[in-house]
């Protein structure tokens, strides 16, 4: 007998073993002879069925393959994964947050478990003369120029989550903790719910390509449904989601199954009805219109700072928006920039990994524009993707960053295990599910608190580094405090490394960066084309 029909063979054994038994229990030989067949039965369904393979080669025994296939994650998480293996964020990351949440120290006994002569290993350089901070609510002014209700921003907030991918107990912890600290709550684009709105935390208002909340029914944006929602108090500022790391240039659907009457009346649907989110947007086509979006905006929510989000990909297309900006000396009052290392509940493997600009080269490519333009202090830089210590914050303020986004981040603190179930609704913490019996797990008195004490830890972190390199705000950090090991372990920092534009650089004939040099002169503030 061939060995893969072992298991399969001993199941039938055990048919007349049970027999066998009868002579001294019927109760036992019952429970046997059951067994035996129960397998045998199971076995012989492996081997006729035609749609996987495996199963017909080794009946039975290929259904440890998808047990163990299963509770993979589970089994890496608590007894194969290292404490330093990203997957993508280690457990080192998630335990640093857990303790935050909980209020507990972040200190390490024995010493750092990081390879510090390994090529890549990043530090910030520190000051004999540290400073003294009174305070780590540290505030960034956004609408400087253009609004009439400028947002003194957290430095640190949450970043874009839906209500529909997260539960409705999981949007309410997030925004009663913001509120508690005095931070923002972005609400991902499936629009203001009800759940958002309960606890009266600050909102950033993210508007993609689906109009949700403010769109008719033919799902095109509808002046007078955005003004409505947007002149509600909680809402400080309006942000266009041009695209997003994970999946840059894709649009989504929400399953019919899915779109409950709750998720419906936030995003302006029918309900039980397949809910689609365009991969572009229909208000614009070009850099011009996109412009006059984000000036209508800012008009009908009287005067909010409005921003765009994106996930750097075409450098000329992002050039054309920075040549409108300076054409018609109007636009963003803010620009988030979602690397491609950002998480998501569901996105194509290939999109996840292989398309779209990484946090680091789209914030400094978008910080050099700026900059040199002369424009970079009237626009302010949020950063976002796969940041979650204190650390991660300064070292994205010295490449650029005037704020930082976390969503992971956040996600841990309510309780989040890394489960990578976000897409198909049996998230085990609660957090990623429209499950009622599954998101119970979230206690909103005990979960909220969590948020707020991450947030504040996280802050509190970012004010000792920012006291040892002995400057006063985040946004005194220079791409020289940062030291980079390079191959040859040799040593550079930020600012050597990378190239950095000055003022008036984009006046010159010949620009030294490869970017701006092959495609500043091709590209137009009148379409998103290469010339």
């Amino acid at each position: 007998m061939k060995k893969r029909f072992v298991v399969w063979f001993l199941f039938f054994c055990l048919i007349p073993f049970g027999f066998l038994l009868s002579f001294q229990s019927y109760l036992i030989s019952l429970i046997v002879i059951s067994i035996g067949l129960w397998g045998f039965f199971l076995g012989s369904i492996d081997y006729l069925q035609t749609r996987r393979a495996i199963l017909r080669n080794y009946p039975l025994t290929a259904r440890l393959r998808f047990i163990f296939e299963s509770i993979r994650p589970e089994i890496r998480q608590y007894f194969v994964e290292s404490d330093k293996e990203k997957v993508p964020f280690s457990r080192e990351q998630r335990n640093l947050v857990y303790q935050r949440a909980k209020n507990l120290s972040g200190i390490k006994p024995f010493g750092s478990l990081e390879k510090m002569d390994a090529i890549g290993h990043e530090w910030l350089n520190h000051s004999i003369m540290p400073s003294h901070i009174e305070s780590h609510d540290f505030r960034v002014l956004v609408g400087k120029k253009q609004c009439k209700k400028p947002y003194l921003s957290s430095f640190l907030n949450i970043s874009g989550m839906s209500f529909g991918a997260l539960s409705p107990q999981a949007i309410e912890s997030l925004n009663l903790g913001a509120r508690i600290n005095n931070f923002a709550h972005t609400t991902g684009e499936g629009g203001v719910s009800s759940f958002h709105k309960k606890n009266k935390g600050d909102l950033i208002w993210q508007i993609g390509s689906g109009y949700f909340g403010c769109r008719d029914e033919f799902g095109n944006f509808d002046d007078d449904k955005f003004k409505e929602q947007a002149k509600l108090d909680q809402i400080k500022m309006i942000e266009i989601k041009l695209s997003q790391g994970a999946k840059p240039g894709h649009g989504g659907i929400l399953p019919a199954a899915k779109v409950t009457s709750t998720i419906a009346l936030a995003r302006g649907v029918q309900e039980g009805i397949d809910c689609i989110s365009p991969s572009s947007h229909s208000a614009f086509k070009n850099p011009i219109e996109l412009i006059n979006f984000i000036n209508k905006l800012r008009d009908l929510s009287s005067g909010k700072p409005v921003g765009i989000k994106l996930c750097v990909g075409h450098p000329w297309e992002w050039f054309a928006i920075a040549k409108a900006i300076v054409k018609f000396k109007s636009g963003p009052d803010f620009i988030t920039i979602d690397g491609s290392e950002g998480g998501s509940g569901a996105a194509p493997s290939e999109f996840m990994d292989h398309v779209g600009a990484p946090l680091q080269d789209g914030l400094m490519l978008v910080h050099n524009t700026l900059l040199a333009l002369g424009i970079r202090k009237d626009i302010t830089l949020i950063a976002s993707g796969k940041l979650i210590s204190g650390h991660d914050l300064a070292r994205t303020s010295s490449i650029g960053a005037d704020i930082c986004n976390m969503a992971r981040g956040f996600m841990f603190a309510l309780g989040c295990i890394q489960a990578q179930t976000c897409h198909n609704g049996m998230c085990p913490t609660g957090i990623t599910t429209q499950d009622p019996s599954r998101a119970r797990a979230i206690v909103i008195e005990e979960k909220h608190k969590r948020v707020a004490n991450f947030h504040k830890g996280t802050l509190i972190a970012l004010k000792e580094i920012v006291e040892a390199a002995g400057v006063k705000h985040p946004d005194d950090f220079r791409p020289e405090h940062l030291v980079i090991r390079a191959e040859g372990n040799e040593l550079g920092t930020a600012s050597s490394i990378f190239t950095w534009l000055k003022e008036g650089d984009l006046n010159k004939k010949v620009i030294d960066h490869p970017a701006f040099s092959r495609f500043w002169k091709k590209s137009s503030y009148k379409t998103f084309n290469l010339l």
